[in-house]
């Protein structure tokens, strides 16, 4: 037995140590030749830090990098860290992952920035309002799952709430009854797939996309049944607002970020703090996460499991309901045929890569959203990339999460598991 625990043993300290340490300076080689090679000596990179519209923050001027020295710094930190990672290891593999995708992503800006101005925090910002609809998705998906049940209608309910939003608004002329619309909208195709999932015990997949199918269909017959001629009475909300927070908006960089924004991106960051605290520090989170895992002790411990199940996926449609208002009322102020364009599958995915908790899957929509500022901003800049890739970029982003993560993210013991009271 010890003999063959010794001869393992270099096996693991490959597996572990040398094959991760050699990816990451295989990665610092990456960045040398798509990036190094192709920036001239002595030219500049440069950074606005100060937003390009009006805004209140404190100016603080722009971050000026030689970038050629830059990205050979990005180099020199990559490679150091894949020889320390062969040398000694390092204990957390998504630091080591996170440190060498941010210098790479670091390297590609210098690289499409050069001889150029770019605004960093107007990205950053662009990155946290395009991260709101799939935040919202992904703890709509968090709620549900966390009871036990997968939502695979959350695209169905963005669009149908989206829809609902700018019609009741725009017949209204009242953007809050609007926002009350979707969440109303959001609540009852929540309260749709419970009844189908837990009443009828249907596939919980099938439930989900048959809801997809249904919101597509709908959506598209009503807006070329009713929208697209009546845009004046239906189709045109106007959105909200930008309401910037005394003082926290004066805070360079971060106040234009996260404090001069519209009512629903103020609505998600509030419900992601809400939510982590209910699921993880309140009575009824830990009967929700005790259904997730463990159902029939759940209920001899006297939760009602059905109950628990229906008020969660209930209140995660109308969390969704919020996330398809964003479309309308909070970003363009009508509605588009399937313009949430796959916003709830990437707010699955930003849930799994999440580890299906509140803070981790917010922190993954900002990973998706600053993928698609990041395409926008490249075309602005006109890199030498192809337009299509550009715009393949937040779906390209999925896939390599979800390839990399779903094997080892572990979701709630019953997870899509039907409940009998026995």
């Amino acid at each position: 037995m010890k003999t063959e625990i010794i001869d393992n043993q270099p096996k693991k300290i490959f597996r572990k140590r040398i094959l991760p340490g050699i990816l990451v300076i295989a990665s610092g080689l990456l960045i040398f030749l798509l990036f190094a090679l192709g920036t001239s000596a002595g030219t500049l990179a440069t950074f606005g830090l100060d937003p390009s519209y009006e805004t209140q923050a404190i100016k603080v001027g722009d971050l000026v990098l030689p970038a050629r020295g830059s990205i050979y710094a990005m180099i020199l930190v990559v490679v150091f860290l894949g020889a320390y990672q062969m040398a000694r290891g390092i204990k957390s593999n998504g630091l080591l992952v996170g440190i060498v995708a941010a210098a790479f992503i670091f390297s590609f800006l210098i690289w499409a920035t050069e001889g150029k101005s770019f605004s960093l925090v107007g990205m950053l910002s662009s990155s946290l309002v395009r991260a709101t609809p799939i935040a919202l998705a992904a703890l709509c998906g968090v709620i549900s799952e966390r009871s036990a049940v997968i939502n695979i209608g959350i695209e169905g309910i963005l669009l149908l709430s989206a829809q609902a939003a700018v019609m009741v608004g725009t017949a209204t002329h009242n953007l809050y009854l609007g926002l009350l619309g979707a969440i109303l909208t959001g609540g009852i195709i929540g309260a749709l797939l419970a009844f189908l999932s837990i009443k009828f015990k249907v596939n919980q997949i099938i439930s989900g996309t048959a809801i997809n199918i249904f919101a597509v269909g709908t959506t598209s017959f009503i807006s070329s049944r009713f929208l697209e001629n009546n845009n004046a009475l239906l189709n045109n909300s106007g959105i909200f607002n930008t309401i910037p927070i005394p003082i926290l908006a004066k805070i360079p960089v971060l106040g234009p970020m996260f404090f001069e924004n519209n009512l629903i991106v103020y609505i998600m960051l509030i419900l992601v703090i809400l939510m982590h605290v209910v699921l993880f520090y309140t009575p009824w989170g830990l009967r929700t996460r005790a259904v997730g895992e463990h159902p029939k002790a759940a209920d001899t411990l006297g939760v009602n499991v059905f109950l628990t199940r229906y008020v969660n996926v209930i209140v995660g449609g109308m969390i969704a309901g919020v996330g398809g208002a964003y479309f309308t009322i909070g970003a363009v102020g009508r509605f588009d045929e399937v313009m949430t364009a796959g916003k709830g599958f990437i707010g699955l995915a930003a849930m799994i890569f999440g580890k299906w908790s509140p803070l981790g899957a917010f922190s993954s929509s900002l990973l998706f959203g600053f993928a698609d500022s990041l395409q926008v901003k490249m075309q602005i800049l006109q890199v030498p990339i192809a337009s299509e890739f550009l715009l393949m970029a937040p779906y390209i982003v999925t896939m390599i999460v979800l390839a990399g993560v779903v094997g080892r993210a572990m979701p709630p013991a019953a997870d899509g598991e039907v409940y009998e009271k026995s």
